[in-house]
């Protein structure tokens, strides 16, 4: 009945030069970031690819790798690339001509964003040193789109009970990535993928999803994505989600990621519940989700009704208010109430998420019953917790100061949705450098569930209560002595018996043996709430060397 599972992000960042009109390599930008993320010890560590299969479908089945488009083929040779493992146990790489972050596990959805958030202190610090490093001012835009066609992505991770059948996750969760988008949407200026329509709609990843369930994330993107590494023991798999924005504001992600988590939850304790979920899914089953996805961003009142599959209609709010109850229903059967009705809530996460659920879904109400624009523009506590009302307010505001600015007829017409400055705006809100950032500069207007100082934290120090502790501390410690990474998998050289002729290069490259057996130790950490600060911190003050601690925990698992 808890929020508290293991849960992590990934965030592709926008790069780009700093002065505008110049040309430049994306690719080769994001590589100089990367290697800004690098210190002297950490660019010698390769990530080990051998545990990854990326055509390994949650459905059941394997896609041939002949069959497979390149660019899902991670585990690649070609693509073993620069990779830095953060000092918070997390992974910096060049993914698709993007700088991305991947987060180290987690385990509540405040604690995700947490670390989520500090990996924007790591990237912006990582674009000054390489800024510096090369003589080119590199610049990070935390967001999705270039309104021109391109998107990249936000992803979620979740870690789930694999006995849920995979058919009832993606029925359930399909309901709430569709609709969630009325309070966790971030903003986009521009309507369709290459903006063909001027406007402004809730979404920005929305207009990029093009199919229901698949394995593929760059191309014809699903709502539903299938790939099944669950990086983790056989017991569970991990839900892998791509339909998610970038958020810059705290409330919509931590929502984001509790309310699917406890969803998720949902679909675990059904059988003791005695909940029917196959008739309650049946009776919200959309007829057409991926149609369903763009008119729910594209609806700045959040009424527009959403056909069903069995006749009759309904809307986002509607159902993401029955996705609520749902949970409320379980959890009461299942442990019972107080004497208020409310369920007996396991943790401080847990009320939270549950109690900010009800506040968005009040705050969505809110502005579904404003008159008009000028009602909508009012609404100045609603828009502290829905990024995408505050962005559309910022926004709104300055078309309008625009249009007053306007004498004749052919400048009006350009002074809508579609003028320059909106857009301008737009990519500065995402703007990771906080001199130019529109949002640094707005965020004390926003509802903020974090500190400042606990997300500086989150940028130098691991999560103590999963086997990121150990990756982050290893790395930290004997970054010199470690010779591949990866999120199951711990390896070190002997510094005793390491030959000058064996090559870093090939550790963990999945087409290559690596170096002698004699000379490496590799430690399975394939169970996330292993290896902790508690399991670990004995241990590594008392190793002189990465191998003896891998080995000195290697012999506390076994036994």
């Amino acid at each position: 009945m808890s929020v508290q599972r293991v849960m992590g992000t990934e965030t592709e960042y926008a790069v780009s030069l700093k002065a505008a009109g110049g040309h430049y390599n994306p690719v080769q930008l994001s590589f100089d970031v990367v290697n800004g993320a690098a210190d002297q010890h950490s660019k010698s560590i390769r990530w080990d690819y051998r545990q990854e299969d990326p055509v390994n479908d949650a459905r059941g089945t394997r896609l041939e790798r002949a069959a497979a488009c390149p660019d899902m083929l991670t585990d690649s040779p070609q693509l073993n690339i620069t990779n830095v493992i953060t000092p918070n146990g997390g992974r910096v790489y060049v993914d698709h001509a993007h700088p991305e972050y991947s987060a180290p596990e987690t385990t509540d959805p405040f604690e995700a964003v947490r670390y989520d958030h500090a990996g924007d202190l790591i990237m912006q610090a990582a674009a000054e040193r390489a800024s510096k490093a090369t003589g080119t001012p590199i610049a990070l835009h935390r967001n999705n789109v270039d309104g021109k066609g391109s998107s990249w992505g936000t992803h979620e991770n979740y870690m789930m009970l694999r006995s849920v059948p995979f058919s009832r996750v993606a029925r359930l969760m399909t309901l709430h990535f569709v609709t969630r988008q009325i309070y966790a949407g971030s903003g986009r200026v521009g309507i369709d993928e290459h903006s063909e329509m001027a406007g402004f709609q809730l979404s920005q990843r929305a207009d990029y999803i093009h199919s229901k369930v698949g394995l593929q994330t760059t191309f014809e993107r699903p709502i539903i994505n299938t790939r099944d590494e669950s990086h983790s023991t056989d017991e569970f798999r991990r839900l892998h989600v791509i339909v998610g924005d970038a958020n810059r504001m705290q409330v919509p992600q931590v929502l984001k990621l509790g309310t699917t988590s406890m969803l998720l939850w949902l679909l675990e304790h059904v059988e003791e519940a005695d909940f029917d979920i196959d008739a309650f899914l049946d009776e919200l089953e959309l007829a057409d989700p991926v149609e369903a996805m763009h008119t729910v961003s594209h609806d700045l009142t959040l009424a527009a009704p959403l056909e069903l599959e069995h006749g009759g209609e309904t809307n986002a709010w509607l159902i993401q208010l029955k996705l609520r109850q749902a949970v409320y229903q379980v959890a009461a059967l299942i442990d019972g109430t107080d004497t208020t009705g409310e369920p007996a809530w396991p943790d401080k996460s847990t009320t939270s998420i549950m109690a900010m659920w009800g506040q968005a879904l009040a705050d969505v109400a809110a502005i579904r019953h404003a008159e008009n624009d000028d009602a909508r523009l009012a609404l100045s506590n609603e828009a502290s917790r829905v990024e995408w009302l505050f962005k559309w307010q910022l926004l709104e505001k300055m078309r309008r100061k625009i249009a007053a600015g306007v004498s004749d007829g052919a400048a009006a017409a350009s002074s809508g949705w579609n003028h320059p400055k909106l857009k301008v705006i737009d990519l500065a809100w995402a703007a990771l450098d906080p001199t130019t950032s529109v949002f640094a500069k707005l965020e004390s207007r926003t509802e903020r569930v974090i500190r400042a100082q606990e997300i500086a934290q989150a940028a130098a120090e691991p999560p103590e209560h999963t086997r990121a502790w150990l990756r982050g501390k290893l790395v930290s410690k004997f970054g010199s002595e470690v010779a591949a990474v990866s999120w199951s998998k711990l390896t070190a050289r002997d510094p005793q018996t390491v030959s000058a002729d064996d090559s870093a290069e090939f550790y963990g490259n999945a087409s290559h043996a690596a170096a002698s057996s004699a000379n490496l130790f590799s430690l399975d950490i394939s169970n996330p709430l292993r290896f902790t600060k508690q399991d670990c911190q004995t241990k590594l003050d008392a190793a002189e060397h990465a191998i003896d601690l891998l080995k000195a925990l290697a012999i506390t698992t076994e036994g």
